[in-house]
Order: structure tokens, then sequence, then C-alpha cells
């Protein structure tokens, strides 16, 4: 019997088959992998062991970058001053802390915007606040109307399967539904509920709710920060009309051509860095790749040139 899989890689290869922006270096490619990769893990310091709270947390994990010159998003946190994806992860655990049930459906689901701004309270807002809003109540909601209210259920339907997971939170849960029209030809990219499958993996250390069996079908998971990275490598090139969009920190429209042709590069990218190492039997699956990237783009140096700016709940 075949290995289910995903439609991701096959959708974003017809993307870089049909380019006009984008172009994938392979030679970069290889120059990159001799740098050697550094294998990262999971990590515990901010994040619950917990399915429904990791639920939350990738329901939330999208859009963290602010308009050029103004201060980004933050919270304090034990005494250290945290952004981006940390500073959520972070606001979610001090909710808990605080008592917040962010792990019960029925709270989740008529949930007020004045809580939301508590558990996110700290300097400036947080972009999209009212997005974020919304997929909570969603959460909420459908965890109620059709697994009995707990995220448990979703992974126990999935029966291990991290493909299945992915195509049933897409399939239920519109805010992950992270697809996009190119060509008249609908292209999938999964970002978030992807990334979901690793997340529980990684928090259960591949066992009991994490223990999937076919985490190999996952891809990377495009957002804004991998194709900086990739293309600080070299390994992504833009063409003039992109480069002047991108580096003037001009607005990218969500499911633009140039938005869609970033994404599935990126994805087709670490596709053909994954298959490069395992020609070297050192076979890493795509989503440690994406950690891999992921760290490497906290340099300052790998930040040297801006990332793409899109308004979206999907990255």
């Amino acid at each position: 019997m075949a290995q289910a899989t995903l439609p991701v890689l096959e959708s974003t290869r017809y993307v870089t088959e049909h380019s006009r922006h984008v172009t994938i270096n392979k030679d970069a490619i290889h120059q990159m992998l001799l740098r050697g990769i550094v294998r990262q893990s999971w990590t515990p310091d901010l994040h619950l062991a917990d399915p429904d709270w990791i639920f939350v947390l990738d329901a939330l994990n999208f859009c963290f970058w602010e308009d050029a010159g103004q201060e980004k998003w933050s919270i304090e946190y034990h005494g250290e001053r945290l952004s981006g994806y940390w500073a959520l992860a972070a606001a979610l655990r001090r909710a808990m802390e605080e008592g917040v049930p962010l792990t019960n459906a029925e709270f989740l689901s008529t949930v007020s915007s004045k809580s939301v701004e508590k558990i996110f309270r700290g300097r400036q807002r947080i972009p999209l606040f009212q997005k974020r809003v919304d997929n909570l109540r969603e959460v909420g909601r459908v965890l109620l109307e059709e697994y009995d209210g707990s995220f448990v259920n979703v992974l126990q339907r999935a029966g291990q399967s991290a493909v299945e997971l992915v195509k049933d939170v897409v399939a239920h849960f519109p805010s992950f539904n992270d697809i996009a029209l190119y060509e008249n030809k609908t292209i999938f990219l999964y970002k978030r509920a992807q990334l979901l499958a690793a997340d529980i993996n990684g928090a259960f250390e591949g066992e009991g709710y994490g223990a999937f069996h076919d985490l190999n079908q996952l891809t990377i998971f495009a957002d804004y920060k991998l194709p900086q990275v990739l293309r600080h490598y070299h390994v992504l090139e833009y063409d003039r009309h992109l480069t002047h969009i991108v580096d003037n920190y001009l607005p990218c429209s969500p499911g633009s051509r140039e938005e869609v042709e970033i994404r599935a590069a990126t994805i087709q990218a670490v596709e053909l860095m994954r298959q490069e190492l395992s020609n070297g039997h050192d076979s890493v699956p795509s989503f440690k790749l994406d950690w891999w990237l992921w760290s490497l783009g906290q340099d300052d140096a790998v930040r040297e040139k801006p990332y793409h700016r899109t308004r979206t709940i999907f990255y």
C-alpha cells in the first residue's frame, strides 16, 4: 500500500517550473551544505508538552513583523525581553501560569478581545490582533463541534500519521488552510498545519502523541524568515522587479505571483537540500532542515537583506 502524501511538493514544483521572479541556484545549495548542518531540536524552555496548548500556539504563530522604523511587539517574561515567536510562546505560557484556561475549548470559542489583549500585553500591540482573536474562537468552536472539545481527539483520529493530521486540520480549521491560486492552479503550502505536526513530534520526543510514522512526508514550513536565509546564501535569487519590492520594504500582497513564487521556491530549494543530504546517506527530514535554517535566520548577518513583507495569518 502506497504511503499517503501531501500535495505540497507537487503543486509548488509547478510554480518553480513557471516562475518569473525567483530562481533556485543549485550550486549555492551545495556550497551551503558544505558549511555543515547543525541539528536543532525542540526547545522545552518556553513550550508546554500539552497537545491543546501546542495547537493554540500554532493557531497564533504568524506575522510578528512591524513596518520599517516601527518598534516590534515584545513582552517581558521572567526578567527577559522577548519578541517575535518567542514572545508568543512566552505570552501563552504566562497566561497559563496566571490561570487563563487557554486549553479549554469553551473559553476559546467565546474569548473576548479584552482577554486576548491581556494575554498579549507588552510593548506595542501584536500585529493582526483581531485575526488572532478570530483564530482562537475558531479553534474553540471547531473543537467543540467536531472533536468533543479537545485537540487530543484530532490526534487520535489521525492515527499517528502526520499526513492525516495535516489533512484533517486544514479541512476543518479554515485558518490553517494555507493555499494559493497560481495560473489557475491550486498551490498547497500548509505552513502552520505541517508545523503543528512537527511541534507535536518535538514536544513529545517522538513518543506518545508525537509518534508519527510518516514525518518524512512533511516539507519545510514556508514563511518569511526562511526565504531571507536562503537569499543570503544565494540559494534563492530574485529578479530586479522582486528585488526592488523586497529591498525597499514594499508590501508583497498575499496570493500574489511574487509571494507564491518566493514560498514555492523555498519549499523546493529545501527539498533539493534534503535530496542531496540523502544521497550522502545522512537522511534528514525536511522539518529538521527548517529548524536549522530558522536558527540561522536569527544571525544579524543574515538579516542584512530584508524579508518579503506580506500581511497574512498563514505565516
